[in-house]
Parts: C-alpha cells; sequence; structure tokens
C-alpha cells in the first residue's frame, strides 16, 4: 500500500492505493458470504492487495505484471510456489474479460468490480473516466456513456452473494445509463 501510494502517477484516479484498499475490504466480506477462511482467506487477502500491482510497472497487461511481483515478494514472506500460483490465478480472473476458474478467483474478480452494484458507481465510474481521460483527452461524455453500457451489459457477477445483493442495483445503473444516453442523443 505504501508503494501504492508513494509510486503510482497521480493521473491514476481510478487504479489507485484507495481501489486496492476498497476491493481488499470487500474480498474479505464477500470471502465471508462464502464461507471462506483460514489459509484461504489470507490467500484471498494477499491476491486482492496485489491484484493491480502491475501497475506499477505500467499499464499494459498489468495482471501478468502483479503476478511477477507477487512472485517476486511473495517468498520473501514464506509462501510457498504453490500458494503464489494461486495468488496469481486470482489475480488474472480480475482481467477483462473475467473468467475466474474457482471459488477463490470468483470472489476476488468480484470484489475488484463490486462497486458496479452499489451507490458508489457513479463515484468509480467518474474516477474511471478521469483516469482514462489522461490517455483519450477527446473521449467524450456520450463516448464514456456506450462504454459504460456495454461494459454492464457484458459483466456478470461470479459469487452468490454479488449476483443475489450487487446485480439488482448494478441493472438499475444500466437502466439509468441508457436513459441517460436515449434523451442525450
Amino acid at each position: 500500500m505504501d508503494r501504492f501510494k508513494k509510486d503510482l502517477p497521480n493521473y491514476l484516479t481510478y487504479h489507485n492505493a484507495a481501489h486496492t484498499r476498497y476491493v481488499l475490504d470487500k474480498a474479505r466480506l464477500i470471502a465471508k458470504e462464502e464461507k471462506v477462511e483460514g489459509d484461504q482467506l489470507e490467500l484471498v487477502q494477499i491476491a486482492a492487495l496485489y491484484h493491480d500491482s502491475g501497475f506499477l510497472n505500467g499499464m499494459v497487461d498489468h495482471e501478468n505484471e502483479g503476478c511477477e511481483i507477487a512472485k517476486a515478494e511473495l517468498p520473501l514472506y514464506g509462501f510457498s510456489a504453490l500458494q503464489i500460483q494461486e495468488i496469481c490465478q486470482m489475480i488474472t480472473a480480475t482481467k477483462i474479460p473475467q473468467r475466474p476458474q474457482n471459488l477463490l478467483g470468483r470472489i476476488v474478480a468480484d470484489a475488484d468490480l463490486e462497486y458496479l452494484g452499489t451507490d458508489l458507481f457513479d463515484l468509480g465510474s467518474q474516477r474511471l473516466f478521469d483516469e482514462l481521460r489522461n490517455f483519450n483527452t477527446s473521449l467524450t461524455h456520450m463516448e464514456w456513456l456506450k462504454i459504460q453500457i456495454g461494459f454492464l451489459e457484458s459483466h456478470q457477477y461470479h459469487t452468490d452473494y454479488c449476483q443475489e445483493f450487487r446485480q439488482p442495483k448494478k441493472m438499475e445503473h444500466l437502466a439509468r445509463l441508457k436513459e441517460e444516453f436515449l434523451t442525450a442523443r
């Protein structure tokens, strides 16, 4: 977390320490709801902390970069090769489009995008828009609406918890964005 605060560029208004803290908190919540505890919970938490660590090396292929960082650092903390492999599977489960391979991957993937089905959607969306505008200053609000609509239409939650408690709110956001898009045209 200290490295995120110190080493990430300020233009990363979405992929930053605050986002990582949020994902860690939501990973703990979802893991509890999915009855994951003990050593498995520890691995989920480590994966949540490292899921965007690749941004320390750049934006391209940041999930695989995050795995490389985890492979380099986690043995120093006593993690085995098998545990690190599991952590890397969870990290890569956050890559869009998300394709988690097991329950732990589903938890981390859902924690990463849990905000889509909450009252924090607009704040997260604005932060991501601001971040993307740093790389594409011509990105318009209408283009962003289309991107968000397409993303929400294709996104699916993977855990029972998020399907039950986050999907309905996400669908409300999708309906609102579609209405906004239609009235703005």
